[in-house]
C-alpha cells in the first residue's frame, strides 16, 4: 500500500479516536475504526481487476459483438458498494451537532421548606378556603419560582417526618405539596422535632446560604426536643430560620370532630406563640412574620424570595440534533444503485 493510502488510514484512525468527523459530534467513534476497510478493499478489488487476464463468455456471438455500452457502467459496481458500506458505518457512528455541556455560574440557596399539618391547619379563617389549603397554594407557587436552588420539603404535626430531600427536582416538590394532608402524622405541633428534621437536610448541604422556612399556626406542644435548643443548633450549622404563623387574630373555626354532615367546627381563639417563633428566627438571623390571610402569606414567600443568595455551579445542556439520516439516505442509494446495474447486466445478452 503507497503512502498516501497509509495517510489516509491514519487520518480515519484519529478522526475515530477523536469522536469527531467532518467537524461534527460523534455518538458511537468506536465505528469508525472501521472505514480503513474501504479504502483498502477498493485497492484490491483494482489490483485484482487489473491481474485478470481472459474473460470467460459463454457466447461467442457476444466476443464478437465486442463490449456494449452498457457495460461500461459496471465498473461503478465496487464504488457504489464501498460508497453504500460507508454511509451505513457513518449512519452507525451517529453524527450529531448542536449539542454542548457548559458550566454555568448562577444564584441559588438551599431551601428546606417546613409545614405544619395539624388538624388547626383545616380552620377555615382564609375564606373560601382553610389554611391548610391556602399553605400548599402558596409554597407551590413559591417551588416554581426557583431555578437553581435546592428545595427540600418536611412535613410535621406531632411529629417530623422528611417528605422530599433537597433536589432541584420541582415537579417533585410540588407533586409533594400537592400530597400534602391533614392527619398524615400523629396529630400535635412539634416545632422543636420539625426545626431539628429540616436542619439535619440541610447541615451538610453543599451551599454557602442554607434556609429553613417554617410555617405553623399553634404553639410547640409536642416532641422531645426544644425549639430553642433546636434553633441553637440550627445557626450553629450556618442556617437561616424564616418563621411564618398562620391565622387571624382572635376566633377563627377550628374542627374538633367529625359529625353526621363531615368535620364539626367550633370558634376558638387563635393561638400562636409569636415569642418562640420570633426568638427562633432571631437566633439564626432569620424573621418572624405574620400571616393573617392568603394575600399576607404571598407576600412573605415573596420576601423569602429575596434572600441572600451564593453562587453555585450549574450544568446547561443543550440537545444534540442528530446526522445519521443523510449518510444512511446516501447509503441507500448507492445500495440500490449497484442492485440496479447488477440486474441490468444480468440481462445483457
Amino acid at each position: 500500500m503507497n503512502a498516501d493510502s497509509l495517510g489516509l488510514l491514519t487520518w480515519w484512525a484519529e478522526r475515530a479516536g477523536t469522536g469527531t468527523l467532518f467537524g461534527f459530534n460523534v455518538a458511537h467513534p468506536e465505528a469508525l475504526l472501521v472505514l480503513p476497510l474501504v479504502p483498502l478493499w477498493l485497492w484490491w478489488n483494482q489490483r485484482r481487476a487489473a491481474q485478470r487476464e481472459s474473460l470467460p463468455f459463454s457466447r461467442t456471438d457476444v466476443l464478437i459483438r465486442g463490449p456494449r455500452p452498457a457495460l461500461a457502467w459496471v465498473r461503478w459496481v465496487p464504488w457504489l458498494r464501498a460508497t453504500a458500506f460507508a454511509g451505513l458505518v457513518v449512519a452507525i457512528a451517529q453524527p450529531r451537532s448542536g449539542a454542548r455541556a457548559e458550566r454555568v455560574n448562577s444564584e441559588g440557596i438551599d431551601i428546606a421548606l417546613t409545614i405544619d399539618i395539624s388538624s388547626s391547619m383545616l380552620a377555615e379563617d382564609f375564606q373560601p378556603q382553610n389554611r391548610m389549603e391556602v399553605a400548599r397554594e402558596k409554597l407551590k407557587r413559591f417551588v416554581l419560582g426557583r431555578t437553581t436552588d435546592r428545595v427540600g420539603l418536611v412535613a410535621f404535626s406531632g411529629e417530623a417526618l422528611t417528605q422530599v430531600p433537597l433536589t432541584t427536582d420541582y415537579p417533585v416538590v410540588i407533586a409533594a405539596i400537592d400530597n400534602l394532608q391533614v392527619g398524615q402524622l400523629e396529630d400535635g405541633t412539634a416545632i422543636g422535632t420539625a426545626i431539628a428534621t429540616a436542619a439535619n437536610r440541610l447541615r451538610n448541604s453543599p451551599g454557602r446560604s442554607r434556609v429553613m422556612v417554617l410555617l405553623t399556626d399553634g404553639e410547640n406542644n409536642r416532641g422531645a426536643i426544644d425549639p430553642r435548643t433546636a434553633a441553637q443548633a440550627a445557626g450553629a450549622f450556618g442556617i437561616r430560620i424564616y418563621t411564618i404563623g398562620v391565622g387571624t387574630e382572635g376566633m377563627a373555626p377550628v374542627p374538633v370532630g367529625r359529625g353526621l354532615f363531615g368535620l364539626r367546627y367550633e370558634n376558638r381563639p387563635v393561638k400562636i406563640d409569636e415569642p418562640l417563633l420570633t426568638e427562633i428566627a432571631s437566633t439564626t438571623g432569620g424573621r418572624y412574620f405574620r400571616a393573617k390571610d392568603a394575600a399576607a402569606l404571598q407576600s412573605i414567600y415573596e420576601q423569602i424570595d429575596r434572600l441572600e443568595r451564593s453562587a453555585v455551579e450549574a450544568k446547561a445542556f443543550i440537545r444534540y440534533t442528530e446526522r445519521f439520516r443523510w449518510p444512511l439516505v446516501v447509503g441507500m442509494l448507492a445500495l440500490l444503485g449497484e442492485l440496479w446495474l447488477r440486474a441490468r447486466r444480468g440481462l445483457l445478452p
